[in-house]
Order: C-alpha cells, then structure tokens, then sequence
C-alpha cells in the first residue's frame, strides 16, 4: 500500500495530499470487503427479511390510513432503517483498528491526519450506496414503487445518504471512544432501540404519550416521513410540528449530527495515545 510523502506545504498541496491519503485508506478498506464479502450481504440481510416478513406475512393484516398499498408504505422505511443500522459496521470496523493498533500504526506514517477517518468515512458511503441500490431493487421486486418522478425520487435517496453520513461520523467517534469488544457489543444492542422506535412500522400517535414524542422527533422518523412525500408512498400523516415540517427535519437532524461529531471525531483521532 502506497502511502504520501511528508506533508507539503502550501493549501492546494496540503489539500491533494490529504485527499490522496484518504483515497490510500478508502482503497484499504474497499480491498477488505473485496476479499470478504459476505460481511457486506450479512449486513443486508436482516432488512431483506424484515421487508419479505412483513409485506407477505403481516401485510395482508396492516391497514394505513388513507389506503393505500402496505409494501409501497413499508419500503421507504426500510430504506432509512438500512442507513441507520450501518452505524454499527462503522462503529466495529473503527474500534476493531483502534483496539488492534492499525490506527496508531496509520498516525505514526508520514500521511495527512484527517486521511484515516475521511478515507473510512468514504469507504462507508460506498457500502451504503451498494447497500441502498439493492433495497431500492428488493423493493421493486415486491412491488415498491415512486410516483412522484425522477427529481423527487433522487432528492428523496439524498436524504437517505444524508442520515448514513451523519450517522458515520457518530460511529466513527463511537468507536475511536469504545476500544472494548463488551463495550461494542452493548453499543450494537442501543441501535436497535434507536430503528424500532421510530414511525417505521407503527405511528407515533397510536404509541403512549412519552414513547410517541421520542418516536416522532427521531431522527429516522422525520428521513422516513419525508421520503414518503418524495416518493408519493402512504405514510402516518399527523398534526404535530415535526409531521409537518418532516423534510425540513429530515435536513437539520442530519446537518447538526454533522456539526457536532465531525469535530468531536476530529479531536478524538488527535488525542489518540494521550
């Protein structure tokens, strides 16, 4: 594996090297879904089993609101649950390098700093990509579809990768702070919770009071409400502020995830070894 040179000087420079870097780890970890990958079809399929159970088990059994056709309600949110539960594959792989060295390895090298947790950054959006394109595939084979165009439809998988690259950037500090397997194997189970109490597969207002305002200002649920709308599929409705303004949370959850765990990453990488 080839990595950079001494840290230039000068911005532009500084600028290519880093992105060259990165794009060194992104191909690191690319390779290793290359030699294995089951680990990337295991990953998908729990949300395929979720999605065959539920549009020709229990679908017969689900009435939404409105009408409306079950599979073309339930796709939207498996759509978001397959972004959300790919924190877990970040989070692991991160705490894995960390835990065995290969991180203060990386940082020891004459390479640029942001390299290893931008190169893991973009080599988890690929994966999610993949991951989404053949959710998007599975849904069509049951009988998903968009009504709303092409432009609302593309607008509406933006907000997808939108939330699994906030989510990244959690799993990425998650698991520079979690260095343990116990200590990632608890963290595996809280995003469960965090998938399943959302407006997905129930909604909110059939929930308790205080279990029903979680649901709804989950940020899954306002990327699962708001997808809905773009791709013209049934969803829960509701006259609450966050049901209403569903696209313009799908946005501003994602945007201060962003503003929050990207520099929170940053200095956790940087104080590695302290």
């Amino acid at each position: 594996m080839t990595i950079a040179t001494p840290a230039p000087r000068g911005g532009l420079t500084r600028l290519r090297w880093a992105l060259a870097d990165g794009w060194v780890i992104t191909r690191r970890d690319l390779a290793h879904w290359a030699r294995q990958p089951a680990q990337f079809f295991i990953g998908l399929l729990f949300p395929v089993m979720v999605v065959l159970i539920f549009a020709y088990m229990f679908g017969g059994g689900m009435v939404i609101p409105g009408g409306g056709d079950y599979r073309e309600f339930l796709m939207p949110g498996m759509f978001a649950m397959t972004m959300v539960f790919g924190i877990e594959a970040t989070f692991t792989a991160v705490s894995a390098d960390a835990a065995r060295g290969v991180t203060d390895r990386f940082r020891s090298l004459p390479m640029a700093p942001s390299a290893v947790v931008t190169g893991r950054g973009v080599a988890d959006m690929l994966n999610s990509a993949a991951a989404l394109a053949v959710m998007i595939a599975c849904g069509l084979a049951v009988g998903w579809r968009w009504h709303e165009g092409p432009g609302a439809a593309l607008a509406a998988v933006g907000l997808l990768l939108l939330l699994r690259l906030a989510l990244l950037w959690a799993g990425i500090y998650l698991g520079l702070v979690l260095r343990n397997p116990e200590a990632v194997v608890a963290l595996q189970i809280l995003v469960w919770p965090v998938g399943f109490l959302s407006n997905t597969f129930a909604s909110p207002a059939t929930m308790p009071g205080w279990l029903g305002a979680i649901a709804e200002w989950n940020p899954m649920s306002a990327t699962v409400s708001a997808t809905r709308e773009l791709f013209g599929n049934p969803g829960w409705g509701g006259d609450t502020w966050a049901a209403q303004h569903a696209r313009l949370m799908a946005l501003a959850w994602p945007l201060l995830l962003l503003v929050i765990f990207i520099p929170l990453s940053v200095r956790r990488y940087q104080r590695l070894g302290r």
